[in-house]
């Protein structure tokens, strides 16, 4: 019973590989002059002629190179390439806020004020000098103790 479940694994995973290189041969065998592509390596480039198992492709304007056809990743539309390759803005553009205030939630001053009232509240500043001195005659000042 396993090794029929290990055949049919084999042959699926056999089955969507193939379709993955069916795809890509039709993909590449869409390619025509004028259409822009991307190579595996990242390169983004125009065809320029296309032969049995090559391809020209302009990567910069009057230079030309010849890739192998499987060196084709993926074959762009015209409005994706010119986006990647000139930076042609997209028809709809998302707004974005040209600083982060309204990102944060405003703060309410009444909260703040009824916080600062209450008794139970710890004051992190620093203490005035007649707390010092208060605190020295006691003896409790730099973590001396009233216990003698």
């Amino acid at each position: 019973m396993p090794f029929i479940v290990l055949i049919g694994a084999m042959f699926l995973m056999t089955r969507s590989a193939k379709n993955k290189q069916r795809q890509a041969s039709q993909m590449r065998e869409s390619m025509q002059p004028g259409s822009g592509v991307r190579t595996i390596g990242g390169m983004y480039a125009v065809v320029k002629e296309v032969q049995d198992e090559a391809v020209t492709l302009e990567v910069a304007p009057g230079v030309h190179a010849i890739y192998a056809k499987n060196a084709i990743g993926a074959v762009l539309d015209d409005a994706e390439y010119n986006r990647i390759v000139h930076g042609a803005a997209p028809e709809e553009e998302v707004a974005a806020p040209d600083d982060a205030s309204s990102l944060t939630d405003p703060v309410d001053t009444d909260e703040t004020a009824t916080a600062d009232a209450g008794d139970d509240s710890v004051d992190l500043g620093k203490r005035s000098a007649d707390d010092a001195d208060a605190d020295a005659q006691d003896g409790k000042q730099d973590g001396g103790s009233a216990a003698k």
